[in-house]
C-alpha cells in the first residue's frame, strides 16, 4: 500500500467510534439450534460466499436449497452437505431468468413444505472505465445482480406472506453505501439492493408483518472469492483489491443474520468503518476508498490482462472454491517483485 493510501485509510479509520461497534457475526450454540431443520434458499452456491453459506447451513442441520449456474458444482456442495448430515436439492438456476427463479421457489416448496430463508447471494460484476465496458455487458450485470433480487424476493415473499414467516437475506456490499470507481454499474445495482430491502421492511411494517417477515441485507467488504476471476474485466490489469476479508468470515455472517436479521448488517470493522465514515463524512470517505481502490486496480495490479466477459453470459470452469486465492497471489506478486533485479 502505497503513503497515501495508508494515510487515507488511518482518516477513515480515525473517524469517531469507527470499528469499535463492528457486530461479533459469530454463531452461537443457541444461534445454531434455530438453524436445524429450517430450509434455506440460497442463490449463487457453486462458490464464494454461497458456498461457505451453503455448507455453513447444511453442517447445522439446515435443508439447503442451492441454485447457481453451474449444476455439476452444485451437486459437489450438495454431497460435503449430505455428507456433514443436511439435506440439500440442486435447482440449477440462473437468476437472470424471472421463470427459472419461480420454478427455484416451487421446487424448494415441493421438496421440503416451505422455505424459511431465502439468500439472494448470486451477482457478476464488470471492472474498468465506464466508458470502456460494453453497454450489454452493463446491463448483464443490472439483470443478475439487481432484477435477480427482485425475482428471487418476490418469489420468497409472495410464500412468507402466505405462511406467516419468514427471513430475506440479500447480499449487498460496502459499495451499497460507499460507490466505488471502475466498478460503477456493480455499485448501483448494490445500491439498489439496499433500497429494494429497505422499502420491503416498511411495507411488511405497514401490514404488521415485521416481527415475523424480515429483510436484512449483508454488507461485505472486499473479499477473496473468485468473484475476481469471474468478473468482466476492461480495466487492462488483473482484478483485485486490498485488505481483502476471508470468504468464510462473509459466509458466516450470511447464516449469522438468518437467525438475527437486521436491515443493514456491515461485515467486519473495514466494512463498518467505511459505512460509518460516510454517514458522518461522505465526500472524504468516497475519495478515500476511490484512491485506495484506484491505486490498488489500475496502478499496481499488474497490467496486460485481455478484456473478458467473464463469467457475465456462461459459467466458468476456474473458481469453484469458497475462497478465491487473491491474496495468496498478490502475496506472491510481490515477492516476485521484490527478487526482481533493480
Amino acid at each position: 500500500m502505497t503513503g497515501a493510501a495508508r494515510l487515507a485509510l488511518a482518516l477513515l479509520i480515525a473517524a469517531p467510534g469507527l470499528g469499535a461497534c463492528a457486530t461479533d457475526t459469530s454463531l452461537r450454540r443457541s444461534d445454531t439450534a434455530r438453524i436445524a431443520g429450517r430450509t434455506y434458499v440460497i442463490t449463487g452456491a457453486s462458490s464464494g460466499f454461497g458456498r461457505g453459506a451453503a455448507v455453513r447451513a447444511g453442517r447445522l442441520g439446515a435443508n439447503v436449497v442451492l441454485a447457481a449456474r453451474r449444476a455439476e458444482l452444485l451437486e459437489e456442495v450438495a454431497a460435503e452437505i449430505r455428507t456433514a448430515g443436511g439435506q440439500a436439492l440442486v435447482v440449477p438456476t440462473d437468476m437472470a431468468d424471472a421463470d427459472a427463479v419461480e420454478r427455484l421457489a416451487g421446487a424448494a416448496v415441493a421438496r421440503f413444505g416451505r422455505i424459511d430463508v431465502w439468500v439472494n447471494n448470486a451477482a457478476v460484476g464488470a471492472v474498468g472505465s465506464f466508458e470502456r465496458i460494453p453497454v450489454a455487458d452493463q446491463a448483464r450485470v443490472i439483470d443478475v445482480n439487481l432484477k435477480g433480487v427482485v425475482y428471487g424476493a418476490h418469489a420468497a415473499m409472495r410464500r412468507f406472506v402466505a405462511q406467516g414467516h419468514g427471513t430475506l437475506v440479500n447480499v449487498g456490499s460496502v459499495e451499497s453505501v460507499v460507490p466505488l470507481p471502475y466498478q460503477a454499474t456493480y455499485s448501483a445495482t448494490k445500491y439498489g439492493v439496499l433500497g429494494l430491502a429497505r422499502a420491503l421492511n416498511e411495507e411488511m411494517r405497514l401490514k404488521k408483518l415485521d416481527r415475523h417477515i424480515r429483510v436484512a441485507t449483508v454488507m461485505p467488504f472486499a473479499a477473496d472469492t473468485p468473484f475476481w476471476t469471474h468478473t468482466a474485466n476492461y480495466s487492462g490489469h488483473r482484478p483485485q483489491m486490498i485488505l481483502l476479508d476471508p470468504a468464510d468470515k462473509v459466509a458466516e455472517a450470511i447464516i449469522w443474520a438468518s437467525v438475527h436479521p437486521r436491515e443493514e448488517l456491515p461485515v467486519g470493522w473495514k466494512a463498518q468503518a467505511a459505512v460509518s465514515g460516510h454517514n458522518i463524512l461522505p465526500d472524504l470517505t468516497e475519495i478515500v476508498t476511490a484512491n485506495i481502490y484506484h491505486d490498488a486496480q489500475m496502478r499496481d495490479a499488474p497490467a496486460g490482462s485481455p478484456d473478458t466477459t467473464g463469467s457475465l453470459y456462461r459459467p466458468m470452469e476456474a473458481g469453484r472454491g469458497v475462497d478465491g486465492g487473491v491474496r495468496a497471489r498478490m502475496e506472491a506478486e510481490k515477492r516476485a517483485r521484490d527478487a526482481a533485479p533493480r
